[in-house]
């Protein structure tokens, strides 16, 4: 039945979800094989409104949110809480290899990306999973929130670092047609021309996702 909740969970089907968890209310704290609970799983399938089921649920078990169900649901609240008791689980890792600022910054909020950075979390933490990106990387490729991106730059973290395939983070930019994305990376010395372990390009990646606009504009720039 657990690994059948976690399809449910993915579906986004919020009755059959409820009443699951109303026959068996421990589906609430499951957690896969790898450790991610069913509440981060629905955060990385993108259904939010089972998330704050789950979350409702867990409040009424008396079950509180670890410090990566904190950081990537925005429960700034619980999160500060967390890192006051503990200010090392800034640095901590998840079951499946990131920080809890890799996932504020893909799932979270500006204001639980900097409660972690206050507490000490490394803006260049490299994740312990294929990805091995940077929480920058995570920003862009998922939350592209402009204050999170600025947030992290601002506080050291390298708009040219490298993920597994040395892809960029203004690879995301090129990715999903965010030229703002790509300027505010550039601005802060981003290398627009970088090329990736296949030889492409953020003008490639664009180009490969119908952006022939956004393509033409990264080859237009200068060398």
């Amino acid at each position: 039945m657990s690994q059948d909740f976690l399809q449910l969970i993915q579906s986004g089907n919020e009755a059959a979800v409820t009443a699951a968890l109303e026959n068996d209310p421990s589906l609430a704290e499951y957690r896969d094989a790898q450790g991610v609970s069913a509440l981060l799983w629905s955060v990385y399938t993108g259904q939010r409104k089972v998330s704050i089921l789950l979350m409702a649920k867990l409040a009424t078990l008396g079950i509180p949110l670890d410090v990566f169900e904190a950081a990537s649901t925005g429960d700034e609240a619980r999160l500060q809480a967390i890192l006051s008791e503990n200010a090392s689980a800034a640095q901590a890792f998840s079951s499946d290899g990131w920080t809890a600022l890799h996932l504020a910054a893909a799932f979270g909020t500006p204001l639980s990306v900097g409660a972690l950075i206050f507490r000490g979390a490394r803006v260049d933490a490299v994740s312990q999973n294929a990805q091995q990106n940077q929480p920058l990387h995570a920003a862009l490729a998922l939350g592209k929130n402009p204050s999170t991106i600025e947030l992290l730059v601002s506080h050291g973290a390298d708009v040219n670092a490298t993920q597994a395939g040395s892809f960029t983070p203004i690879f995301s930019a090129a990715a999903a047609n965010r030229i703002d994305l790509a300027e505010m990376l550039m601005e802060h010395g981003a290398n627009p021309h970088h090329a990736s372990d296949q030889g492409k390009t953020p003008a490639d990646f664009a180009r490969e996702h119908g952006h022939a606009e956004l393509a033409a504009w990264f080859d237009s720039l200068p060398a």
